[in-house]
């Protein structure tokens, strides 16, 4: 039975080094979608994940190779769970997350919008920030698709060094 503190860390260890499916260059840690290891009463290792939609195709995968991780390291009871509240924020990707979509030629977010306090205004479109090109760093961008190739992306293109380039959304 897996109880000892060094066995939950070890856990923890091996879950956080599992690659995004859709974004293989960061792990499910960076991407903020890891959000717990635990090990209940019984010895299960319980990992919790909250994908960056209740919709996102890949978490049935994502749940597949965290199992899988910690199985192939001895751990014989594992449950990956799947937690919708609080919901994935793009806040939650890390320093190192960001550092690897820009390395990688992809524009990462900014701050998650935030609701304006008081009853909600009617907006019909919305006010996009400015998306720096992550090749050349110009400012002088647009949005070309608002869906790339995974929904949580968009594709934009500088205006600068005319290079297309994938965004992750704002969420």
């Amino acid at each position: 039975m897996v109880t000892a503190p060094a066995d939950v860390r070890r856990a923890r260890r091996l879950a956080e080094t599992v690659p995004d499916p859709e974004l293989p260059m960061l792990t499910l840690a960076d991407l903020g979608v890891l959000r717990a290891v635990e090990v209940t009463g019984e010895g299960t290792v319980r990992a919790s994940l909250t994908p960056t939609y209740s919709g996102c195709p890949a978490l049935a995968e994502m749940r597949a190779m965290v199992a899988a991780r910690l199985r192939a390291a001895g751990f014989a009871r594992v449950e990956v769970r799947t937690v919708l509240d609080p919901p994935w924020t793009t806040d939650w990707i890390t320093p190192e997350g960001r550092r690897k979509l820009a390395e990688h030629g992809i524009a990462p977010p900014g701050p998650a919008p935030r609701p304006a306090p008081g009853p909600v205004p009617l907006v019909l479109s919305g006010t996009r920030r400015a998306v720096p090109c992550p090749r050349c760093g110009a400012a002088d961008t647009e949005e070309t698709s608002r869906f790339g190739a995974t929904s949580c992306k968009a594709l934009w293109r500088c205006r600068v060094c005319r290079e297309p380039f994938e965004h992750v959304k704002e969420i």
